[in-house]
């Protein structure tokens, strides 16, 4: 059985997400870098593998997935010992299924419109999309109340990409503290994490995107 193949860029959160699961099933992918920054992506045999030319990507023996929460799933399924961390149980699952996609085309994409703009074009803040963010992050407290965990009684898939998402909103300076099931939830996750170098998978690379957003914003005179 040949290593599956991860084109990726060690500092994009659907990336971090992607190598926390390895690390987690103690999976080992043959890790290959894609500079989106430098056009690495818009390669033609790149283009050819995946026309939406984005990471990560990653190809397992002739299957090629992106979007990162379909590579998580996909790698539960395919390498775990156990449905842990994407369980079977179909009622559970659709709660897992539910949080991964209110990360993708809610939270993270919020995130995503407010910070990406200035981080890397040098656009200035846009206070509506503050505001659109804040209330996904208050939807997110909501879910989380009375829970331990975003989807089940444990640590799933669910949590980790959300992981991923709140830890980078967290690098950013977004205040989070009137957001207390998200705060004790977001401690409780790191702790879980922390066996699967969880700082320098993740934390050390949300704080490389913070610092180029401040880098950015000082070169803007932005606030």
């Amino acid at each position: 059985m040949s290593t599956p193949v991860l084109y990726y860029l060690p500092p994009s959160p659907p990336c971090r997400s992607i190598l926390l699961l390895a690390k987690m099933l103690d999976l080992n992918f043959e890790l290959k870098i894609v500079n989106i920054l430098e056009g690495e992506q818009l390669k033609p045999e790149f283009v050819a593998m995946n026309p939406q030319h984005c990471v990560p990507t990653m190809n397992d023996e002739g299957l090629v997935l992106w979007e990162s929460r379909a590579i998580l799933s996909y790698l539960v399924a395919a390498y775990a010992k156990t449905d842990e961390l994407y369980p079977t149980d179909i009622r559970v699952r659709a709660l897992v299924d539910q949080r991964l996609h209110f990360d993708l085309g809610t939270l993270y994409q919020r995130l995503t419109d407010f910070y990406f703009p200035t981080m890397f074009i040098g656009a200035p803040l846009d206070e509506g999309k503050r505001a659109k963010l804040t209330e996904a992050v208050g939807w997110l407290n909501s879910i989380l109340e009375g829970r331990e965990f975003a989807a089940a009684d444990h640590f799933t898939i669910a949590d980790l990409t959300l992981l991923v998402t709140v830890s980078q909103l967290e690098a950013f300076e977004f205040e989070l503290k009137t957001y207390k099931h998200v705060k004790q939830w977001l401690e409780r996750c790191k702790q879980y994490m922390a066996p699967y170098d969880y700082e320098e998978l993740n934390a050390s690379k949300a704080a490389m995107l913070a610092d180029m957003f401040k880098a950015k914003m000082n070169q803007t005179g932005g606030t």
